[in-house]
């Protein structure tokens, strides 16, 4: 087994890796939309308190499948070998239709299976997570 920290993505918000490899699979953690370096979270609308009022939720997906490409690159892995995605949706109601018309166009050629959730809340304020399996 080996493990993945890509110092091209966000930091993990916990003590796991990006990516675990057992065989010829490849494992990501929950991936989200932050932005490499910092903690800013591409889309995030905030009121003048600095509270979370709304999100841009396409901003978002294109952070979080920018942030995937890059993990599984750096893991020796690619877009082109994913073969499973588990989405967490905060706002399934308002969101995935526009996730899912997102979703497409990055999964044109590659159609891995999939299953998409809602959550009442991840672990940092963003709307969207992925959970993605790949081969090697």
């Amino acid at each position: 087994m080996s493990e993945t920290i890509s110092s091209r993505a966000p930091r993990p918000v916990g003590a796991y890796p990006h990516a675990r490899q057992v065989g010829s699979l490849l494992f990501l953690s929950g991936i989200g939309p932050r932005e490499p370096g910092t903690d800013r979270i591409p889309g995030q609308i905030l009121d003048e308190t600095g509270k979370v009022a709304g999100h841009d939720i396409a901003a978002q997906c294109h952070s979080v499948f920018r942030n995937i490409r890059t993990i599984l690159e750096d893991a020796g892995s690619s877009w082109e070998r994913i073969v499973d995605v588990t989405v967490f949706l905060t706002d399934m109601q308002n969101d995935f239709a526009t996730f899912n018309k997102i979703y497409a166009d990055y999964f044109r050629d590659n159609q891995p299976t999939r299953t998409t959730v809602e959550v009442s809340r991840l672990p940092t304020p963003i709307a969207i997570e992925l959970k993605v399996i790949a081969t090697i």
